[in-house]
C-alpha cells in the first residue's frame, strides 16, 4: 500500500508571488503542444507557417481555459459557482473540465481556421495528436494537486490519500496519465505520421480519449456532490464521452467513404 506524498501545491513562491504546480503543469502542456507541432510543421514544408504553429496553441490554450472552467462549471460545479462567483476565477485550485475543454477549442479552432481560410478538419486533424501531451500533463497536475482521486481497491498499488480519508484507493490519475496521455499520443501521432482521409485522426482521437475516459471513470470515485447520474452506475464522465465515442466513430466512417484522393498531406 502506498501513501499519497502530499505535495504542497505551490512550487516555487517569489515574495507575493506564488507559482503553483497547476499551472506549471498548465505551461508544459502548452509548451509541449507547441514543440510537438513545430516539428510536425517541419515535416509538412509549406503547409504552416511558424506564426501559424504559435497562434494555433493560443488560440488552443485559450479555448482550453476558458471552456474547462466553464464545463466544470456547468457540468460539475454550479452550485459552488453560484455560492462562491469568484471561484471561477482561482483555476490554480483545480477544477477544470476536458469535455468544457474540448467544446471550447473547438469553437476557438472554427474562428482560427475561418481567419486563416483553411477547412476546419485541416486544423483539427493537425492538432490532434498534440492533445493527448497537454492531457497527461494535465492529470499529472490532479494527481499532483491531490483531487480526483480513485475509487477504494485492495491492489498492491492502492494509494492512501491521507486529505481524503484512510482507504487504499486507485490512484485514477495517473492511470489518465498513461492511458489518455502516454498512449493515446503514441497512437495517435503513428496514426498521423502517414496520409490519413480528412477527418479520420480527428475521429480516432474522439474514440480513443472518450473509450479511455469511459473505461477509467470505472476506477475514479464518482464527484461527491454528483454521485452516478444514470443507470446506478454511470458517472457524469462516461455520461459526457459516450457522445464523444459514438461522434468518432461517425467521423472516422464518413472519412474513410470519401474518395482515397482525398487525404491529409505530409
Amino acid at each position: 500500500m502506498l501513501t499519497f506524498p502530499q505535495f504542497d501545491p505551490v512550487a516555487l513562491a517569489i515574495g507575493p508571488i506564488s507559482i503553483h504546480w497547476y499551472g506549471i503543469m498548465y505551461m508544459i502542456a502548452f509548451g509541449g503542444a507547441w514543440g510537438l507541432a513545430s516539428i510536425r510543421a517541419r515535416q509538412q514544408p509549406g503547409e504552416w507557417t511558424a506564426e501559424q504553429i504559435s497562434d494555433l496553441v493560443f488560440y488552443g490554450a485559450l479555448g482550453a481555459v476558458l471552456g474547462g472552467r466553464m464545463g466544470s462549471v456547468l457540468f460539475y460545479n454550479f452550485d459552488r459557482f453560484l455560492s462562491d462567483p469568484i471561484w471561477l476565477l482561482r483555476v490554480w485550485e483545480g477544477g477544470m473540465s476536458f469535455h468544457g475543454g474540448l467544446l471550447g477549442v473547438l469553437l476557438a479552432f472554427f474562428l482560427y481556421s475561418r481567419s486563416i481560410k483553411k477547412e476546419f478538419f485541416e486544423v483539427m486533424d493537425f492538432i490532434a495528436p498534440f492533445v493527448p501531451f497537454g492531457l497527461g500533463a494535465g492529470r499529472f497536475g490532479n494527481f499532483i494537486g491531490g483531487e480526483l482521486w480513485g475509487r477504494p481497491t485492495d491492489v498492491a498499488w492502492g494509494m492512501v490519500f491521507p486529505h481524503v480519508d484512510q482507504l487504499a484507493r486507485h490512484p485514477s490519475q495517473l492511470y489518465e496519465v498513461a492511458l489518455e496521455g502516454i498512449v493515446l499520443f503514441t497512437f495517435l501521432w503513428w496514426f498521423s505520421s502517414k496520409p490519413r482521409p480528412r477527418m479520420a485522426v480527428t475521429g480516432l482521437f474522439a474514440v480513443g480519449y472518450g473509450s479511455f475516459r469511459f473505461f477509467i471513470e470505472f476506477f475514479r470515485e464518482p464527484d461527491l456532490h454528483l454521485g452516478f447520474v444514470a443507470l446506478d452506475w454511470m458517472t457524469m464522465g462516461q455520461l459526457l464521452s459516450a457522445p464523444l465515442i459514438v461522434a468518432g466513430v461517425i467521423l472516422l466512417i464518413l472519412a474513410y467513404m470519401k474518395p482515397q484522393s482525398q487525404l491529409n498531406s505530409l
